[in-house]
C-alpha cells in the first residue's frame, strides 16, 4: 500500500439513594447510561430483540443504518477475500459485538485479530484491523465512528465506500482521532500494516 497522505422532596441524611449513571441529551435532559452488561441482560430477558441492530456509544443506544443491497454485495466480496487470503493463524469475524469499554460496543462489518482464541477479550488495541463498508452510513463511519475507533486504540480502520469502491484508511490512533488518513482508489492494493500477507484489491469486485 502506498505511503499515506496526512489529514489532519430530599431524603434523610442517614440514607443515600444510589444515583444511576446518566448521559445528557442534546436538549439538556439526563438519560440513563447503559453498560454493555445492561444491554446483554436486556437481550437475555427478552426486553430487546437479539437481532436489533444497535450500537452502544458512551452509554447511549444508537440505531444502525439499514443495510442496502450494495452494502451486502460488497461485504460478501470482502468476506470471501478475507477467507481466502488471511494468513493463519489470524482470524476475522463479521458483524461481531466489538466491546471497546464497559459502556461502548460497536458492530464493524469485520474485525481481524491474532487467532480464534483471541476473540474472547478482544479490545481495541488487540485488534489488527476493523473494516466498515459504508453506503447510507458512509459519512458516519468516516466521521464519528472513526473517532470512536481511534479513542479506543483500534490500530487500523478501513472505511470502504460501497458506491465508489474507494477506501479511506485510518492509522495511528490518538484520543481525538487518527494521526494518518488516506484515500485509495478502486485499483489500489490494500494491505494492513499489521497483516502484510493480506492484499485486497477492490477492482477485482464485480
Amino acid at each position: 500500500m502506498s505511503a499515506l497522505r496526512e489529514h489532519h422532596e430530599p431524603l434523610p441524611q442517614t440514607f443515600e439513594r444510589p444515583v444511576p449513571p446518566t448521559t445528557q441529551a442534546a436538549e439538556g435532559l439526563l438519560r440513563r447510561r447503559f453498560t454493555v452488561a445492561d444491554v446483554e441482560a436486556m437481550v437475555a430477558a427478552g426486553i430487546m430483540d437479539p437481532k436489533e441492530r444497535v450500537e452502544l456509544i458512551g452509554g447511549e443506544l444508537v440505531p444502525m443504518s439499514a443495510k442496502g443491497i450494495r452494502h451486502e454485495r460488497l461485504k460478501t466480496f470482502v468476506m470471501m477475500q478475507l477467507a481466502r487470503k488471511l494468513p493463519e493463524p489470524l482470524a476475522f469475524t463479521p458483524e461481531t459485538t466489538f466491546r471497546l469499554s464497559e459502556d461502548t460496543f460497536v458492530e464493524p462489518d469485520f474485525v481481524v485479530y491474532e487467532n480464534p482464541a483471541a476473540l474472547e477479550g478482544l479490545d481495541g488495541p488487540s485488534s489488527l484491523l476493523a473494516i466498515e463498508v459504508g453506503d447510507s452510513s458512509l459519512a458516519y463511519d468516516r466521521g464519528r465512528k472513526a473517532l470512536i475507533y481511534a479513542a479506543f486504540g483500534v490500530r487500523e480502520l478501513w472505511v470502504i465506500d460501497a458506491v465508489r469502491l474507494e477506501t479511506r484508511v485510518f492509522l495511528e490512533p490518538m484520543p481525538l482521532g487518527y494521526r494518518r488518513v488516506a484515500d485509495f482508489r478502486t485499483e489500489a492494493t490494500l494491505t494492513p500494516i499489521a497483516v502484510p500477507g493480506l492484499a485486497i484489491t477492490l477492482s477485482d469486485y464485480s
